[in-house]
């Protein structure tokens, strides 16, 4: 096995351990793009002439088997080979000879692992808007379904105001249609091909760089050579900064969702299925899915931080610091898409106990309605403020569901714009990032 950077002695094999990590595993998630990239590269060198066509067709004859040995989960990188960069040469000397010593010609294992790494990116973030479309999905059922269901709003967790089913679920739900803005800008932002950067700072060929991004189909070339290496944790970052954003949300609907399901509020039906027990306690049917979600929102934090801190205070150009920045990217992604299609799951059979909603009633929730009551009869507002505030014991009692109705202007429970939610959700079905374009 031969490293590409080989020049005749060997590293200590504990510093090399260190180094290597596990990138003969980690590597093995952006395979795949790392041969398509290489097709494109070799492409492009037969079109100015560095390989023949029939060179050209040997190497894509050795790239399409290394695909197919990915495909059926038997492509192997050796420790030895430090990366899937050396994997990939190794076998193509191996089965074509000098001719795979050509394909490096022209780009460093910098640009090249970027290359990957971006079309990897491109598709995980394609994977991530679908799912995050269908939970909208499910969320724009659940809040049209209950819509009209009261419960007793909170602030600072006390009783505040009269809310709604409707306005809760429809509140995560415009949250995560902003996150599909933030993903899409993301997808906007790495949708460009690194690849001809070389190590940071081109080479002395007349590379096609135009060529190599419409064949892996990027939307433009990441012209500056040097930005091209730098970009690397910055584009991590700004990918890294949208998931954890959908985990903040996730994380929300499920500590609402413990608490709503827990027996002293019971608005909620967790089903059975979703709810471990304790190795104690007999009686008891935990909401663990959603204590993981929240915990794991966390996670994408650090993650985060992570990527961010990697990145600062670096110099210009490549610096292996930036091979940290992978498995932050990998695992977010693991994350985010896991969570998503559990709290799909769960929450498309959750149901509403309605009695339980108006059960926690109380006259003071009606305080604020009351107040605004006697402003409309053109008491100033801070004395029927006052007023209200001294007499609660007084509060009129009334109906939750006419209360909720009557609150007619945009966004609030009578009037939830549940229709426009459902159109931006189309909306976003036409975008490049949806259909993967």
């Amino acid at each position: 096995m031969t490293k590409l950077w080989a020049k005749g002695y060997q590293l200590n094999q504990v510093v090399e351990e260190f180094m290597t990590g596990d990138d003969p595993i980690l590597d093995l998630r952006i395979a795949y793009y790392d041969c398509i990239a290489s097709i494109a590269h070799a492409k492009m060198l037969a079109s100015i002439n560095i390989i023949s066509t029939e060179e050209l067709t040997q190497l894509e004859i050795g790239l399409n088997e290394i695909i197919a040995l990915i495909n059926n989960d038997q492509f192997v990188i050796n420790f030895e080979q430090e990366d899937i960069h050396t994997a990939i040469e190794n076998y193509l000397v191996n089965k074509c000879g000098d001719i795979g010593k050509k394909i490096h010609t022209a780009r460093s294992r910098n640009d090249q692992v970027l290359t990957a790494l971006r079309l990897y990116t491109k598709n995980e973030l394609h994977q991530t808007y679908q799912l995050v479309i269908e939970m909208c999905g499910v969320l724009a059922d659940f809040a049209t379904k209950y819509q009209n269901i009261p419960y007793v709003g909170r602030t600072h967790y006390q009783k505040a105001m009269p809310s709604s089913i409707g306005l809760w679920s429809g509140a995560i739900l415009e949250s995560l249609l902003d996150d599909l803005l933030l993903l899409e800008n993301s997808y906007t932002i790495i949708n460009q091909s690194p690849l001809g950067s070389a190590a940071s700072y081109g080479v002395s060929l007349p590379i096609d760089r135009k060529l190599t991004s419409e064949l892996l189909g990027f939307a433009k070339v990441q012209n500056n050579v040097l930005y091209a290496n730098n970009s690397r944790g910055k584009f991590e970052g700004i990918v890294i900064a949208a998931l954890n954003q959908i985990m903040q949300d996730l994380a929300k609907l499920a500590t609402d969702i413990i608490l709503f399901s827990a027996p002293e509020m019971g608005y909620l039906n967790l089903p059975i299925e979703f709810c471990p027990g304790s190795s104690l306690m007999p009686n008891k049917k935990n909401p663990d899915p959603f204590e993981l979600i929240r915990a794991k929102s966390a996670v994408t934090t650090g993650y985060l931080v992570q990527v961010l801190e990697l990145g600062r205070g670096l110099p210009s150009g490549y610096n292996r610091d930036f091979q940290e920045s992978k498995r932050p990217l990998f695992y977010s992604f693991d994350i985010v898409k896991q969570s998503l299609q559990v709290a799909s799951i769960i929450l498309a059979k959750i149901t509403v106990n309605e009695t339980k909603c108006l059960a926690g009633f109380t006259n003071d929730v009606f305080a604020t309605d009351q107040a605004l009551y006697l402003a409309l009869k053109g008491i100033p507002f801070r004395d029927a403020y006052q007023q209200v505030a001294e007499d609660l014991a007084n509060v009129t009692l009334s109906d939750p569901v006419a209360n909720i109705l009557n609150k007619t202007h945009l966004g609030a429970t009578g009037n939830l714009g549940l229709a426009i939610a459902l159109e931006q959700i189309n909306l976003a079905k036409t975008k490049p990032i949806y259909l993967g374009e």
